[in-house]
């Protein structure tokens, strides 16, 4: 597919596969009008199985170096390419028996900072998505030159604590990560800061990871949280923690919403 691995080449590659009608679909799909929340952004016109095979092409050898490239893009699903490139990576170095590795360690900091450095440019809930949980939530369980659990958890609260949504989604989203793996110590620090958020978008993502806590930790543990915040719960959040519960038991959740 590349004669040689430049991010330039890449680039120009996905342009070639440009889809008018599909790009109009994820226009509106992702909010990109004026005043709504992908204002601005700039389609190809691809599906993501289309960037998916891009990336399965390129993501062993391209160079780490290349990738600010593409997630500096203006293309939405370049920026996706670019960042589930630092997916694959991180991925291959976060193996089990790669985990104590000095070396596997200092590549996945490294991609980690890259993550972070441009983070701004996952200006869409699904670029924050496809690659907060696999890369920053990955990392916070794994060992790191950079720091531990403080150092991690100061970061995390950075990006919590910041005035760009996207950033406050990926401190949320990449809880589903560590709650895979076992810890929901993340999740519910993250919920509870992320309680009273007044975007709609934040109320899904706390709402949803509150749904993988019941999921994956425990229903009860769910319901204890639910029995402490559920009256200053945003209906969206809690509709989304209570999704996978019983008719009955969902609605008495809405009930003890409405409570003073």
């Amino acid at each position: 597919m590349f004669l040689e691995l430049r991010s330039t080449e890449i680039i120009s590659y996905m342009e070639s596969l440009h889809d008018e009608q599909q790009r109009k679909i994820l226009m509106r799909f992702f909010k990109t009008a004026p005043g709504e929340y992908g204002e601005g952004d700039m389609f190809i016109g691809l599906k993501v199985p289309q960037t998916r095979e891009v990336v399965k092409a390129v993501a062993k050898d391209i160079e780490l170096s290349e990738v600010p490239v593409l997630l500096k893009s203006k293309w939405h699903e370049v920026r996706l390419c670019g960042l589930l490139v630092l997916v694959a990576k991180f991925e291959r170095l976060a193996t089990r028996r790669l985990a104590d590795d000095a070396e596997a360690m200092r590549r996945r900091d490294e991609i980690v900072q890259m993550y972070l450095q441009y983070a701004d440019q996952a200006n869409n809930w699904d670029l924050v998505d496809m690659s907060a949980p696999k890369i920053l939530g990955h990392w916070l369980m794994l060992p790191s030159g950079l720091g531990g659990h403080d150092y991690k958890q100061r970061l995390l609260d950075e990006l919590a604590d910041s005035t760009n949504l996207w950033r406050q989604r990926i401190s949320m989203v990449c809880t589903w990560k560590t709650m895979q793996m076992g810890d929901y110590e993340w999740c519910l620090r993250y919920a509870r800061k992320h309680l009273h958020h007044p975007h709609d978008l934040m109320h899904k993502a706390v709402g949803w990871m509150l749904r993988e806590l019941g999921k994956r930790i425990s229903m009860d543990m769910l319901r204890d949280f639910l029995e402490e915040h559920v009256r200053e719960m945003h209906s969206v959040t809690l509709s989304y923690a209570t999704e996978k519960m019983d008719p009955t038991e969902r609605l008495m959740w809405r009930e003890c919403r409405k409570q003073p």
